[in-house]
C-alpha cells in the first residue's frame, strides 16, 4: 500500500521542482523528504526520481503517480468534508491567509460573527501577499486564502482551486487636503510629476497602477514602493505622495481626499480553497460570515472624479 503522506511529497516536489523547496514548505529536512521519497520508490516497486547534476527530478512512471496522488488527497479531503458536515456543531481550527486590507477592514466583523455563531470553531489568521498564500493553500498549510485581481489582470485558472467571488471594491485616487499636490486634478495626466506611493511592481496592484498611469501618457515617479495601502495613506496624508486606494479602506482613512478613476476601476476580492475541502461545514461558515460581512460595509464615495482624456507629460 502507497503511503499517503509520501505521496503527498511526491505531488509538491512535482509542484516545486527541487527537494529544497518541499523541505522548507512542509517544515522537513531535504534529507528526511529524500528519505520518504526514496521509501515511496520501494512501495511503487518502480524508479520515480532520477538525478540531474545536483538535484532530482521526476520520472515518468512518477509524473503518472502524481496525478493518482493529486485524486486521492483530493478524496481524502472530500471525505473530511463529508464526516464533518454530519456533526452537530461547527468546529475545529481553520487557517486562514489574507493580504492586509480585507484583515483591516472586513475580518473584526468576520470574527464576531463566527463567534457569535460557532464558538467551537477556532480561525487562525496569516497576513501574506496572494502568491505566498496560494503556495501555503497547496501544501496544506491553510484551509483558505483571500485573493484579489486587478482590471485587466485576470487571475490563472488554477486546477484543484474552488474559488468564490466575494465583493468588487472600487478603486480611488488619493491626494492630500493641503499642500501642492491637493489641486483636484481634471484628468490624471496632471499629476504626472508628482511623487506616488505604490505597490512593488512586480505585484498585481503595482502592475496595475503603473499601466494606468502609462495609460494617461506618463511613467510615474514611484517615490515610496511598499505593498501597505495603510502606509500609502499616512504619505498622501502628509502631503509626501498621491496613492491609489481600495475605497475598501478609504471610508476609515481620515485626512485624505478620495477620488473616482477613468472608468470606476474595480478590484475583485475573492476566497479559494482547495476543491475537496469547499464542502467543509468550517469553509462554509467563514464564507458566508465574509458575505454578510462585506454587504455592511460603508465604502467611500469619491468626491470628484478624474475624466479619461490624457495629455502627454513626465517628471522633469
Amino acid at each position: 500500500m502507497l503511503s499517503v503522506s509520501r505521496l503527498r511529497l511526491l505531488v509538491e516536489l512535482h509542484r516545486r521542482g527541487t527537494l529544497a523547496q518541499v523541505a522548507e514548505a512542509l517544515s522537513y529536512t531535504p534529507s528526511a523528504v529524500s528519505q520518504q521519497l526514496s521509501l515511496l520508490e520501494r512501495e511503487a516497486g518502480v524508479p520515480l526520481l532520477e538525478r540531474v547534476g545536483r538535484g532530482v527530478r521526476l520520472t515518468g512512471a512518477a509524473v503518472t503517480l502524481v496525478a493518482h496522488a493529486e485524486a486521492v488527497l483530493t478524496q481524502l479531503e472530500l471525505a473530511e468534508s463529508d464526516l464533518a458536515a454530519v456533526q452537530s456543531t461547527v468546529g475545529g481550527a481553520l487557517r486562514v491567509a489574507s493580504f492586509q486590507t480585507v484583515v483591516f477592514a472586513i475580518i473584526p466583523q468576520v470574527l464576531d460573527l463566527l463567534a457569535a455563531r460557532h464558538p467551537d470553531l477556532h480561525v487562525d489568521f496569516s497576513q501574506l501577499q496572494v502568491d505566498e498564500a496560494y503556495d501555503g493553500l497547496h501544501s496544506q498549510r491553510f484551509d483558505v486564502i483571500l485573493g484579489e485581481e486587478y482590471p485587466g489582470l485576470p487571475e490563472p485558472i488554477r486546477p484543484g482551486i474552488d474559488r468564490s467571488d466575494l465583493v468588487n471594491d472600487p478603486l480611488r485616487i488619493a491626494l492630500p487636503l493641503s499642500g501642492r499636490w491637493a489641486a483636484r486634478p481634471v484628468t490624471l495626466a496632471e499629476l504626472a510629476d508628482a511623487p506616488w506611493a505604490m505597490d512593488p511592481a512586480h505585484s498585481a496592484t503595482g502592475t496595475w497602477a503603473r499601466g494606468v498611469c502609462r495609460t494617461a501618457g506618463f511613467e510615474p515617479w514611484v517615490r515610496f514602493e511598499s505593498p501597505d495601502p495603510l502606509m500609502h495613506s499616512h504619505l498622501v496624508r502628509g502631503g509626501h505622495a498621491v496613492a491609489f486606494i481600495p475605497a475598501l479602506i478609504a471610508a476609515a482613512v481620515a485626512g485624505v481626499a478620495f477620488g473616482g478613476l477613468p472608468g470606476d476601476p474595480e478590484r475583485i476580492l475573492y476566497t479559494a480553497v482547495r476543491t475537496g475541502r469547499a464542502g467543509h461545514p468550517a469553509v462554509g461558515a467563514f464564507r458566508l460570515a465574509l458575505a454578510e460581512a462585506t454587504t455592511t460595509l460603508a465604502t467611500s464615495q469619491p468626491s470628484w472624479a478624474i475624466s479619461g482624456s490624457a495629455r502627454r507629460s513626465g517628471r522633469v
